[in-house]
Formats: structure tokens, C-alpha cells, sequence
């Protein structure tokens, strides 16, 4: 049996998970308790990496696993980005693969030059794992332009690795067939069926 769940808001187990990442995390979750709607800063690397794509590309990735996929980790929306938690160890595999995905799979001419390959299907895709740090959305999401897409739920979440990232990545940019410039009537309407992650 599936529920459909509104992942706008981390549960104190979400919240847990999420303070685990920093150096401090009972004053994490003490600032939390304090201040709800305040966003932090935490580091990369142990806990979670994160893979940072403009806004309307992210929002594809994440349909694109969600209808088609495994589902998601966490997902934010962080000034125009849109944030998806990754497993640690993501941020240095992926770039890899999506340069091997854009060039590997086309045909070279007798030189070793690549022919007729795209480079601008993918947007650049920042990538934040060890040594690098994001500000995430605080728990109950605060202002409108941090929120969460889909809010850790448990202390130990599934993140999607690196092929399920460049899965997404590949299947959104061969999906763009259509862009509108005017973004639907109710962004924060998406629910997201958390019970058919793996």
C-alpha cells in the first residue's frame, strides 16, 4: 500500500540526519528548536554530497526519478537552485560520468576528434562533496526562495549515487522538448510518493 506524502517539512528525525552532517549537531538542533524557520550551513562529504542544477532543470531531474525512477533522497529549492542529496562520494564520480555520457557515446572521425556531440544538453551541474559546504533550507522551510522539495524524513535516509544522478540528468535534458517561461500555477503543489524509494 503506497501514501502520498506532502515533503514540505523535516521530521525531527529528518532534522537529525540533517545536524549529524554538521561539527556541532545538538547546537544545530538547539538553533532549530530556537529559530524554525532558520537556514544553516552544513558541511559536505560525510554524511551527504549535493548536487546543485538550475532550478527548472533540477525540478525535471527530480520528475524524471520520480515518474520514471527510484525516487529521491532530500530535494531544496535554494535561491534558483534546486539542491538533491546525494550519497557521499557522488560530487567526485558524477562529473566523470556526465563528461563520459556527453562524448563516450559518439562516433570519432580517423583523428580521435569528436563529431557531432552536444555539450549544452546537460546545464552545468555544480557538485558539493568533501571540503565544500551548502545552506539548507531550514525545517519548516522559512522564506520563499529556500524551501524543502522533499524534506529528509528519517536518520538515515536513501541518496541516490552518481548513475542514478546521471540517469536522471540524461533523461531530463533529452526530455526538454518543451519549455515554458511561465512557471505552473502552484509550484509547492508536488506531492511525492516516498514509499517507492529503494
Amino acid at each position: 500500500m503506497s501514501s502520498a506524502w506532502n515533503a514540505s517539512h523535516v521530521t525531527p528525525d529528518g532534522a537529525a540526519w540533517l545536524a549529524s552532517a554538521g561539527t556541532y549537531p545538538r547546537s544545530t538542533l538547539a538553533l532549530w528548536e530556537e529559530r524554525p524557520d532558520a537556514p544553516v550551513v552544513l558541511p559536505c562529504g560525510a554524511v551527504f554530497d549535493v548536487v546543485s542544477a538550475p532550478a527548472v532543470f533540477g525540478r525535471r531531474m527530480l520528475d524524471r526519478l520520480w515518474d520514471d525512477g527510484p525516487g529521491s533522497g532530500p530535494v531544496a529549492e535554494y535561491r534558483g537552485r534546486t539542491l538533491l542529496f546525494a550519497a557521499p562520494g557522488t560530487a567526485q564520480r558524477l562529473p566523470a560520468l556526465l563528461e563520459w555520457e556527453e562524448w563516450g557515446a559518439h562516433d570519432r572521425d580517423g583523428r580521435g576528434a569528436r563529431q557531432g556531440c552536444r555539450t549544452d544538453a546537460v546545464p552545468p551541474l555544480l557538485c558539493h562533496g568533501t571540503g565544500d559546504a551548502v545552506t539548507v533550507p531550514a525545517p519548516t522551510g522559512g522564506v520563499s526562495r529556500s524551501r524543502w522539495l522533499v524534506a529528509p524524513d528519517t536518520r538515515q535516509p536513501w541518496l541516490p549515487g552518481p548513475e542514478v544522478l546521471l540517469w536522471a540528468a540524461v533523461r531530463a535534458a533529452r526530455s526538454a522538448v518543451r519549455i515554458s517561461i511561465f512557471p505552473p500555477a502552484d509550484q509547492g503543489a508536488k506531492v511525492y510518493d516516498v514509499s517507492r524509494r529503494r
